[in-house]
């Protein structure tokens, strides 16, 4: 196993794009790595595995903030209540069912409209009033 990887194996390794773990860099959600005496950035296994956290969360919805707390609070492990952990993963799930709630009501109105659609005119398009806010309000 290797100790040191390039950012650009660091990307295939993780799924990120190089541009990603830099901005990650950038905001101090991935630590600077050592750099060589050409300045090649080098990474190691520590690097990895906060990257492939970050992705992770970031692949389960969680905001870049919400990442960050959620890495002090495991880096913290001694002292750091699971209690802590849980009120952001609540907080999350909390705004997932109100996503999930939100595209519900866009699932029915996209239906309704294209139920209503005759396909006849442009002008009579029941999906372009749904876009215009007025479904079915024609006057």
């Amino acid at each position: 196993m290797r100790d040191s990887f390039s950012i650009g194996e660091l990307g295939r390794q993780t799924g990120c794009r190089v541009v990603t773990i830099r901005y990650y860099e950038g905001i101090g959600m991935l630590p600077e790595p050592a750099r060589t005496a050409g300045g090649h950035r080098v990474y190691g296994h520590a690097h990895l595995d906060r990257l492939a956290f970050i992705r992770k969360g970031r692949e389960l919805g969680f905001s870049l903030d919400s990442i960050r707390n959620l890495l002090m609070l495991s880096e913290r492990r001694q002292d750091a209540s699971c209690a802590e952990v849980h009120k952001i993963a609540i907080s999350h799930l909390t705004e997932v069912r109100g996503k999930i709630t939100d595209l519900k009501v866009l699932e029915t109105v996209l239906v309704d409209a294209l139920e209503d659609c005759g396909r006849t005119s442009v002008e009579d398009c029941r999906v372009l009033d749904a876009l215009r806010g007025g479904a079915g309000d024609r006057g």
